[in-house]
C-alpha cells in the first residue's frame, strides 16, 4: 500500500534538494496533449543523478509513489496518475546538459533531461546526425523517448529509440545508482539491461542519462510526395524503392486524402502540391552519400513505378524549402486531428502484408458500429499506423462517447486477430493497461510481472502505469 505526499514528507524533501527543485505550481504537470487525462501530485525537478537518487530513497522509505516526467508529449497517460496517494511527479527538465560528444565515435552523451531538438543540434554541430524524428522533437526529452522507446519518422531506415541508445545511467528504486553509461556497441557481460530499462516507461527506474547512437549527415537529401491507387500499391512501391534506393531511404509514410481534408477544414495552413487530391499518397525521403542525387533517383523510383502503374501524380522537391513543405503537410495532420476531435485514436502496427486487408476490413467493421470519418496515416516503412476515428460533419467526439469503447475494441480486435499490435510506439502508459492484460501472451504478462516485482518490490516506480497496481 502506497502513502500520499503529506505536508511532513514535503518538508523532507525540501530538506534535501535546493529551493530550485520545486514548483508551486503543477497546473502544466498534471495535464496531457489530448485533454482526456488529469493528474496529481507535488512536483520536483532536482538538478543531477544525485539529487533524483535522493529523491528515490526519501520516497521509498516513505513509500510514496514516483511518476517520472519528461517532456509531457506522452498520448496513454504514462505521465499523468489520476487515481491513488497523490505522487511525487519527478520532472528531468533541470538535467538538461550535453555531457560529451564523441564525433569519430558517432557518440553523444546526454542527460536525461535534455530535449530531442537541442541533442539534433549538438549532433549536427559536430558534423553528425541522430536521427531521432517526431512532431513533439521541439518539448519532448530522450529520458522519456527512451522509457517509451519511441519511434517517429526514420525507423525504417536508423531504427526506434532503442536501437540509438548504447548506455544508460539509470537510479533504481531502492535510489542506488546503476552506471551503465557506456560506448561499447559489443558488451556481453549479463542480461541486457539497457534494453530492460528502455521502454519500460519509468515503472523499473528513472533514466538520468544516455549515450546515443549518432550517424553520419547524409551529403544529399530530398523527397518526394506520390499518389498511389491503393494501399497495396503503395507497398508495392515501398518494395520497388527499397531496390532502387536500398538503405538511402530514410522515411516512407502513407496519408489519406482525409488528412487534407482535415487541413482545409481547421487548419493549419499548408500549400497543397496535387492538382487534384488523391485518395492515398506516400511522402518518400531519402538521405545519400556524397555523388548521388536524391532528385534523380527519386525520378527514376517516380518512372518505373508510372509504368507498372503503381503511382498515378508525383512531385519531386527541388529544394531544401519544397521538401520542408512536404513534411509540414505530414507533420501538421495530428495538429488537425486535434482540432477536430476524434472518437478514438488507435497507434497500431501489423505486418506489413497484411495492412491493405486491415484498412478495407476496419472501414466495414466500423460502418456496422455507426457512421464516421477516418484519418489512417502513418508510418507504412515499419508497419505503423496511426488509424483514428472521428466524427461525422457537423458533430464533435462527445456525440460518439457512447460508441468509443466499441470502436476501440472493433480496431484492436481486428489489429489482434492479423497479428498485430495495439501499442506500436506510444507505450502502453496508463490508457491501454487493459488493452495489455486482453492482448497479451500470458507467459509474457506473467514474466512483466515478476521482473517488476523483483526490481520495484514496493511498486513506487510509475504505479499503475503498463501494469495494473497490485
Amino acid at each position: 500500500m502506497l502513502n500520499p505526499v503529506t505536508p511532513d514528507f514535503e518538508d523532507t524533501l525540501r530538506a534535501l534538494l535546493p529551493a530550485t527543485a520545486f514548483k508551486e505550481d503543477n497546473t502544466p504537470y498534471v495535464s496531457e496533449p489530448r485533454g482526456r487525462w488529469a493528474g496529481q501530485g507535488m512536483v520536483v525537478a532536482p538538478g543531477s543523478t544525485d539529487e533524483v537518487a535522493a529523491v528515490v530513497r526519501a520516497c521509498a522509505a516513505a513509500r510514496v509513489g514516483i511518476v517520472p516526467y519528461g517532456g509531457g508529449t506522452g498520448l496513454v497517460g504514462g505521465q499523468l496518475q489520476q487515481e491513488g496517494p497523490a505522487p511525487v511527479v519527478l520532472s528531468l527538465e533541470r538535467m538538461n546538459k550535453i555531457r560529451e560528444v564523441y564525433p569519430s565515435e558517432n557518440v553523444l552523451v546526454c542527460d536525461a533531461g535534455v530535449i530531442l531538438a537541442d541533442v539534433q543540434k549538438a549532433a549536427e554541430d559536430a558534423g553528425r546526425l541522430f536521427p531521432l524524428s517526431l512532431a513533439s522533437e521541439g518539448s519532448a526529452r530522450i529520458g522519456g523517448l527512451l522509457a517509451t522507446n519511441a519511434g517517429g519518422v526514420n525507423v525504417l531506415r536508423y531504427g526506434n529509440a532503442r536501437a540509438l541508445c548504447l548506455g544508460l545511467e539509470v537510479v533504481r528504486p531502492d535510489g542506488t545508482i546503476w552506471h551503465g553509461l557506456t560506448r561499447l556497441r559489443k558488451d556481453n557481460t549479463g542480461y541486457d539491461l539497457r534494453n530492460l530499462m528502455i521502454g519500460a516507461e519509468g515503472t523499473l527506474g528513472i533514466i538520468t542519462g544516455a549515450a546515443l547512437k549518432l550517424a553520419p549527415r547524409p551529403a544529399g537529401i530530398g523527397a518526394a510526395l506520390m499518389a498511389v491507387p491503393s494501399p497495396a500499391a503503395a507497398l508495392e512501391l515501398l518494395a520497388m524503392a527499397g531496390d532502387q534506393i536500398g538503405e538511402g531511404i530514410s522515411a516512407f509514410e502513407i496519408m489519406h486524402r482525409q488528412g487534407f481534408d482535415f487541413l482545409e477544414e481547421v487548419g493549419p495552413e499548408y500549400r497543397q502540391p496535387f492538382s487534384d487530391i488523391p485518395e492515398w499518397f506516400v511522402l518518400i525521403d531519402v538521405g545519400l552519400p556524397a555523388g548521388l542525387s536524391p532528385e534523380e533517383a527519386l525520378e527514376g523510383l517516380f518512372a518505373s513505378a508510372f509504368e507498372a502503374e503503381l503511382v498515378t501524380d508525383g512531385v519531386i522537391a527541388q529544394s531544401n524549402a519544397q521538401r520542408d513543405a512536404f513534411w509540414h503537410i505530414r507533420e501538421n495532420i495530428p495538429e488537425a486531428n486535434r482540432r477536430i476531435g476524434s472518437v478514438s485514436s488507435h497507434d497500431i502496427s501489423l505486418p506489413l502484408s497484411a495492412i491493405p486487408a486491415f484498412i478495407a476490413r476496419g472501414k466495414q467493421a466500423l460502418a456496422e458500429v455507426g457512421e464516421f470519418r477516418i484519418n489512417c496515416f502513418g508510418h507504412l516503412g515499419d508497419g505503423n499506423l496511426h488509424y483514428n476515428v472521428f466524427p461525422m460533419p457537423g458533430r464533435n467526439r462527445a456525440d460518439y462517447e457512447a460508441k468509443r469503447p466499441a470502436v476501440k475494441c472493433v480496431v484492436h480486435d481486428l489489429v489482434h486477430a492479423m497479428e498485430g499490435s495495439v501499442s506500436a510506439e506510444h507505450g502502453i502508459g496508463r490508457l491501454k493497461v487493459k488493452d495489455l492484460e486482453t492482448y497479451g501472451d500470458p507467459a509474457k504478462l506473467a514474466m512483466l510481472r515478476a521482473i517488476k516485482d523483483a526490481l520495484d518490490p514496493l511498486g513506487i516506480m510509475n504505479p499503475g502505469a503498463v501494469l495494473r497496481q497490485n
